[in-house]
């Protein structure tokens, strides 16, 4: 009986230490596996979280892609925890690419995309850095 006790206090102490985790403590959680400690990956199966993001949320569609992908969108987070993580991701990986204009994205914005998971994301990717490249810079 002890014992379980002992079980349960730690899953309690656990769950409670997490509730309030920081969005970087968030990414590693649910994101660092396949995406690496600095945002680094495998391209084209898992794509490079670093440099790349900023400009593709400059283009339309670009801010919503970001929360259908199936790893975040997917993701055991709330709404609010995936704005905090994609903006973490924005700031920390992106920061020279981010638009001068870029505002963070919010949990409401995250809920509505997130729904609508992509089949194909590297596909959809693709087409929002076409985008980009020929945009008027």
């Amino acid at each position: 009986m002890s014992r379980l006790l002992l079980l349960l206090w730690v899953a309690l102490c656990t769950s409670a230490a997490l509730a309030g985790y920081t969005p970087r403590v968030a990414y590693l959680l649910h994101c660092g596996g396949c995406h690496l400690a600095d945002g680094r990956s495998n391209p084209p199966e898992v794509p490079d979280l670093r440099d790349e993001l900023g400009k593709i949320v400059a283009v339309p569609g670009g801010r919503d892609y970001l929360a259908r992908v199936p790893g975040a969108s997917q993701a055991p987070v709330s709404d609010e925890d995936l704005a905090g993580i994609l903006n973490w991701v924005l700031h920390q990986f992106n920061a020279d690419t981010l638009p001068a204009d870029f505002t963070p994205l919010t949990g409401e914005e995250v809920g509505r995309s997130r729904r609508n998971v992509l089949t194909d994301p590297l596909k959809h990717r693709t087409a929002l850095w076409q985008r980009y490249e020929t945009a008027p810079q």
